[in-house]
């Protein structure tokens, strides 16, 4: 995006506060539903920046902006943000809180849209002015919106109902549940406003956002297990209200904000981590009683049944044998010249959809050559494309969504011979893989207290990367799932039986390579001679890791061993379902490995 065009949007922006009488307005990278993936319309912080990242925001005052976004796109904000425009900011380093604050004076009022925004950022923002001698401000719409005339619409994709063939559990079971435990609350209901919750407790799923199977609703559960689905109304067909049966109502979209407001004397539960700023203030101006609670879909949600469990390990298979015949193709392909990181990115596409139930892919393919694989969370787009060449190290990291199960994946690839120093990293984070997927811990144990397995390795040559290790993955929903995760950022969820997480340390070089091996696991119990009941991971993922990037004098035989085993279990389970010279590619790539 040029200079000249994130000029004309600042500078329409600003003519807009003046008209509003704002000195200033923030700017998240999120929606309605406090989402991560957004539909077009609301990526108001790629319209204003250029920055396209999923993670960010952006404050803009009349003289000065900045941009913020965390370690994952630390060079990506760097390439897409112009620096004369705007400051570019480390979340954790330099906080929009503080860069806000530095830059105010007596009597500024700052502007923001309390869609957007959770409760807890509201108060804290607040304070923070307040103590400067300014004001934050809410906005009745959004003048981001007015500036961008041509601003998407809200997508209008069909609702479905997801059959109990993938779910296991009918939604009026979950929903009876859910409202035995709002009635020992003394709740009369529940406000859910995140989609993947709404997705899972009525058993629907959409295509509004891209990559993540859902539609743009609110929700209402009562504590008699009867829902109220807010909706627009083109999309509430007769095959959906039949598929939700009697005891789910559904409303017009529109009249979400004003059916809060006739709460009266109600005592509602509402979780200020996902619910907007906008819920708690209708809540309010009603009169209710405020349960301020964790989303209740939350916890069952990330908890898979067996069934989920079952079409996870399904839709693994089917995605381990594209990845696989891919994997076959690039090993033959790449050292010949040609390849970019696009028609890389497109030909592994291809051989997903080839495989059963296969609906969309469940985030943009990372498809990073040599310098581009630092970038944590790169896109390649036709200015960045960058080919593939032989000496260079390649990171691939896609996933796709599948009726049955949602994947995500990494591998990481020489092409020809790429020296000993990306070996090195390369075998440490395998190390740091194998350390933490091999992990037997007891019950209560949370993801951070685990998180420092998969570094030491990494720690031990004063090296380290700037994200978690694992996050939550949905059944058919969000690739990224709360409400545990794998980091060293503190997290009170336990890792229980049937949760779904990705395990993928990494090392990145600026200017060079990226290195990450990421696999997806579930939590299970596993047999233990003490007294105390253990859990560990067992791998959904089967796809194999380069033995070209492996420094093998760095590995003790148990990691070997272990290696050994996840390979041999990728070609009982993947082989079969390939011919020819697929499959004897296959078997050579997980052959045992002897010193």
């Amino acid at each position: 995006m040029s200079t000249k065009e994130i000029k004309g949007r600042l500078a329409a922006l600003r003519k807009e506060l003046t008209a509003r009488d704002l000195d200033g307005f923030v700017i998240p990278l999120t929606d309605e539903h406090q989402s991560e993936y957004v539909a077009d319309g609301a990526q108001r912080l790629a319209w204003i920046s250029g920055f396209t990242g999923s993670f960010g925001s952006a404050i803009v005052l009349m003289d000065k902006a900045a941009a913020f976004t965390d370690g994952r796109y630390t060079l990506q904000i760097e390439a897409q943000v112009d620096g004369e425009l705007f400051a570019r900011c480390h979340f954790q380093q330099q906080p929009p809180k503080d860069w806000l604050t530095e830059n105010l004076t007596d009597g500024m009022r700052i502007g923001y849209d309390p869609f957007l925004h959770t409760i807890g950022w509201v108060t804290e923002f607040s304070d923070a002015l307040a103590f400067k001698g300014a004001e934050l401000v809410p906005v009745d719409s959004n003048p981001v919106d007015a500036a961008w005339l041509d601003r998407p619409g809200e997508p209008n994709q069909p609702v479905v109902i997801h059959g109990f063939e993938f779910t296991g559990e009918e939604s009026a079971d979950k929903r009876a549940r859910l409202a035995e435990e709002l009635r020992r609350q003394g709740a009369d209901a529940v406000i859910l406003t995140a989609l993947d919750s709404i997705a899972w407790l009525f058993n629907i799923r959409s295509a509004d956002v891209l990559h993540t199977p859902v539609s743009l609703a609110y929700a209402v559960l009562g504590n008699d297990g009867r829902g109220l689905l807010f909706l627009d109304e083109s999309k509430a067909t007769d095959e959906l209200r039949q598929g939700l049966g009697t005891e789910v109502t559904i409303r017009p979209k529109s009249g979400f904000i004003d059916y809060l407001r006739g709460l009266q004397g109600r005592t509602i539960v509402a979780d200020p981590a996902t619910a907007s700023a906008a819920v708690f203030a209708a809540l309010e101006e009603a009169g209710a009683r405020i349960l301020r609670t964790p989303d209740p879909c939350s916890l069952p949600k990330a908890i898979k049944n067996e069934t989920e469990l079952e079409g996870a390990r399904r839709a693994h298979v089917r995605d381990g044998v594209a990845v696989s015949r891919f994997l076959k193709w690039f090993a033959e392909e790449a050292p010949k010249g040609g390849l970019s990181e696009i028609s890389a990115a497109d030909k592994l596409l291809w051989f997903r959809k080839q495989g059963e139930h296969y609906r969309d892919t469940s985030f943009s393919t990372i498809s990073g050559a040599g310098p581009n694989g630092a970038i944590i969370h790169y896109r390649a787009s036709q200015e960045t494309n960058r080919q593939i060449e032989p000496g260079i190290v390649y990171l691939i990291d896609s996933g796709a969504q599948y009726l049955d199960g949602t994947t995500d994946i990494t591998r990481t690839l020489a092409v020809g011979e790429v020296g000993d120093e990306p070996k090195d990293r390369f075998t440490r984070v395998l190390k740091g893989h194998i350390a933490l997927g091999s992990a037997i811990f007891p019950e209560g144990t949370t993801g951070s207290q685990l998180d420092a397995l998969a570094r030491q390795p990494l720690w031990q040559a004063g090296l380290d990367y700037d994200h978690g290790t694992g996050h939550g993955v949905g059944s058919y929903l969000a690739v990224h799932e709360g409400p545990g995760r794998i980091s060293p950022w503190p997290n009170t969820i336990a890792l229980r039986p049937g949760m779904i997480f990705s395990n993928e340390p990494g090392y990145y070089k600026a200017g060079a390579y990226g290195i990450r091996i990421e696999n997806l696991v579930y939590v299970r119990q596993v047999d233990s001679p003490g007294e105390r009941q253990m859990l560990g991971f067992r791998e959904l993922t089967l796809a194999p890791i380069d033995r070209n990037l492996i420094a093998l004098p760095l590995l003790e035989d148990r990691e070997l061993d272990w290696l050994n085993s996840y390979h041999a279990r990728v070609r009982e389970e993947i082989a079969p379902h390939l011919d020819g010279a697929e499959r004897e590619w296959l078997v050579s790539q997980t052959e045992a490995i002897s010193r």
